[in-house]
């Protein structure tokens, strides 16, 4: 049997989330490095490998678009933090994903499109038009969504003969996540109630995004039609002051947030998402522990619970690159988790 040739990867922003799928990049002799686009200036020229404690790669970091997109590859690891984190919108993304699989590069990105469909026909045809110009596919992925709330909540279904609701919880407990940025900035944690409602707003729709698309592409996939996907969101203030990775949470500011996406059907919910993030979990004991549970209302009734993940970043970063194989042999078009094969760590196997 003829050995194939590395897949050539190009990793798009090296982010918390992007760092973590730039070394296993790096690492993993069935892909190449092709080339890495940064945002931040410090970067640019520096080679990848020690960017991320590995090896010199021989591939420079660079913040040219035009560079890196006329760049040859098979494949593009598209991570930077979605355009509505600063402001923008779906089509600032939308863009620069169109752009990449238009110039013959298949993507998989972290900043949305895991059900496109979701914004309608418009939307769809751009992405279907420009995966045809390039020959090409497109992925959303990650944990939740891209993973917990969708891919689990499926594969039990099919042990159902009747659903009556879905509920998914996810707890995260951000006292190790290093971006002051996502955490203190986006998320909020550390402000003062009076600027949290503002702060939040770019955050807020980024979650109205990302979950209305994962409830969507469940209830699409089961044969339900949902009537909205409805968003309530809720805050604690610290009771004393602490300090995380990300900062410092003083007294009476916001430090944690739970937020509850439903998919409902004339009134009732089909589907829930409940997130709750913690800025140290030790310290609020409002709300659930860390960890995610997944409960199917029916018949028969389940309940899955994963009591820790230790290193979500990591876990978004590798469901990612352990689908480049998957994305590259699918055909051209927008890929949804239940157009590909089972996605399995496989190659990443480490035995003493």
């Amino acid at each position: 049997m003829p050995v194939q040739p590395p897949l050539r990867v190009i990793q798009w922003a090296t982010g918390a989330v992007g760092s973590y799928a730039l070394q296993s990049v790096i690492a993993r002799p069935e892909f190449r490095l092709a080339g890495v686009l940064v945002y931040d200036p410090d970067k640019v020229g520096l080679d990848a490998g020690p960017l991320v404690g590995m090896p010199d790669t021989g591939v420079l970091c660079s913040d040219d678009f035009d560079e890196v997109l006329t760049t040859e590859a098979d494949c593009v690891l598209h991570m930077p933090l979605p355009a509505a984190y600063f402001g923008g919108d779906y089509a600032a993304d939308l863009e620069t994903v169109c752009a990449i699989l238009a110039s013959g590069k298949n993507v998989i990105t972290t900043t949305g499109f895991i059900y496109p469909q979701v914004y309608g026909p418009g939307v769809v045809e751009r992405l279907e038009t420009a995966c045809e110009a390039g020959g090409t596919s497109v992925y959303g992925t990650g944990i939740n969504p891209g993973f917990m709330s969708d891919l689990l909540p499926l594969a039990l279904s099919g042990l159902s003969t009747r659903l009556d609701h879905i509920y998914v919880r996810e707890c995260s407990d951000f006292v190790g996540h290093p971006s002051r940025q996502i955490v203190m900035d986006l998320i909020g944690f550390g402000r003062a109630p009076k600027d949290y409602a503002v702060a939040v707003r770019p955050f807020r729709n980024v979650q109205r995004a990302l979950f209305s698309e994962s409830v969507q592409l469940v209830a699409g996939a089961l044969g339900v039609r949902l009537d909205e996907v409805e968003e309530t969101d809720e805050y604690e203030l610290a009771a004393e002051e602490f300090e995380i990775t990300a900062g410092l949470v003083l007294p009476g500011t916001v430090c944690a947030s739970r937020w509850i996406f439903s998919g409902l059907v004339r009134g009732r919910p089909f589907m829930t998402v409940e997130c709750v993030y913690k800025a140290d979990a030790a310290k609020v004991r409002r709300w659930p522990d860390p960890g995610f549970a997944i409960h199917i209302e029916g018949r028969p009734a389940m309940m899955i619970k994963i009591d820790e993940v230790t290193h979500g970043l990591a876990g978004a970063a590798a469901h990612a690159v352990n689908s480049i194989a998957a994305v590259c042999a699918a055909p051209p078009g927008i890929r949804t988790l239940l157009d590909l094969p089972l996605i399995t760590g496989r190659g990443t196997t480490r035995l003493a």
